[in-house]
C-alpha cells in the first residue's frame, strides 16, 4: 500500500531526527526553516501535492518559474519502447531529480528514478521514486530498505518499464583541481545496469550549486542537506540546460565487461556532452 502524502517536506520532527542536536529547540528550527527557505519548500510542496507524480513536478517547476532548454529533444521524442535506463550527473541534488522526472515522465509516466532517502522526503514525487539509503549502509534497517529498493528496481525494468539512475549516489563535489564534478560512479549501480541488459540513455545537467553549498558538503553532508531548499529557491526564474544523448545499446555496453570499465565509459559518455554550443 502506498504511503499517504505528507504535505510538508521537512518539519521539526524530520530535522531533529536528521540532526539530533536540534531536539528540544523548536524555535531555533523555526528560525532556521525561514533562513534556509525550508518554509518555502514546504509551501510549494503543499501547493502541488494533491496531484502527485509528473503533474506535481510540472506544477513545482511552474511555481518556481523554471525554464528548461533541451539539446537532444529528438531522443525524448523517440524513446525506446519497453525498458531502458537513464544515467545522469548529479550537480544539484534535488532539481536534477525533479527535472529528470519531467523530461522522461511526460513521455513515459511509468518512469521511476532510484534516489536516496533525502529526496524521498518529497512525498508527492514518490510515485516516480525508488528509494535506497547509501548513507546509512551500516544500519541493518537502512540496508534492508536499500535491498528492497534494488529488488524493486530490477523488477521494474524486467517488467518493461524505464528507470533512472544518478550513479554517483550523491551530489557533485570539488575535484582535486577545484572543478565541481560527480565522484566516482558507484560500482553497485553499474553492476545493476550490467545485469539488466537494456539500452542506456546518458543525460547531462549543465551547471552546479553554489560554492557555499559545495563547501558545506566538505564539512558535513547534513549541513549540505539543510542548504538544499535555499539552493532550489536561489534558482527561481532560471533557465536550465540539459543535454540528452543517443541510447547506448546493450551490445555496446557488453564491450566493457567490468563494472569499473563500464562505469568509466558511461560517465565519459555523459560528460562528453558538457560543452553547450
Amino acid at each position: 500500500m502506498a504511503q499517504p502524502i505528507k504535505r510538508t517536506v521537512l518539519d521539526y520532527d524530520d530535522i531533529r531526527q536528521m540532526v539530533p542536536w536540534f531536539d528540544g529547540k523548536p524555535r531555533l528550527v523555526s528560525f532556521l526553516s525561514r533562513m534556509l527557505a525550508i518554509d518555502k519548500v514546504n509551501w510549494i510542496h503543499d501547493h502541488n501535492c494533491d496531484t502527485p507524480g509528473v503533474p506535481f513536478v510540472q506544477g513545482l517547476l511552474n511555481d518556481l518559474n523554471i525554464t528548461i532548454k533541451v539539446r537532444g529533444q529528438e531522443v525524448l521524442d523517440n524513446l525506446p519502447q519497453g525498458a531502458f535506463i537513464t544515467v545522469s550527473n548529479h550537480p544539484f541534488g534535488a532539481l536534477d531529480g525533479i527535472m529528470l522526472i519531467k523530461l522522461i515522465g511526460e513521455h513515459r509516466d511509468d518512469f521511476k528514478v532510484m534516489v536516496n532517502m533525502i529526496l524521498n522526503y518529497i512525498s508527492a514525487m514518490r510515485p516516480n521514486f525508488i528509494a535506497v539509503d547509501a548513507l546509512q549502509s551500516d544500519d541493518p534497517a537502512k540496508r534492508a530498505v536499500s535491498m528492497r529498493g534494488i529488488a524493486q528496481a530490477m523488477t521494474h525494468v524486467r517488467e518493461g518499464h524505464p528507470l533512472g539512475f544518478f550513479p554517483a549516489g550523491a551530489v557533485s563535489k570539488f575535484t582535486h583541481d577545484l572543478h565541481i564534478e560527480d565522484r566516482q560512479w558507484q560500482p553497485s549501480v553499474i553492476r545493476l545496469i550490467q545485469k539488466l541488459k537494456v539500452p542506456v540513455i546518458p543525460i547531462y545537467f549543465h551547471g552546479h550549486n553554489s560554492i557555499t553549498f559545495t563547501i558545506l558538503g566538505m564539512i558535513d553532508w547534513r549541513l549540505r542537506t539543510l542548504k538544499l531548499p535555499s539552493e532550489v529557491f536561489r534558482r527561481k526564474g532560471d533557465t536550465f540546460r540539459i543535454s540528452v544523448g543517443q541510447p547506448i545499446l546493450p551490445e555496446t555496453l557488453a564491450q566493457h565487461p567490468t563494472a569499473d570499465e563500464l562505469g568509466t565509459f558511461l560517465k565519459q559518455q555523459t560528460y562528453a556532452m558538457k560543452q553547450w554550443d
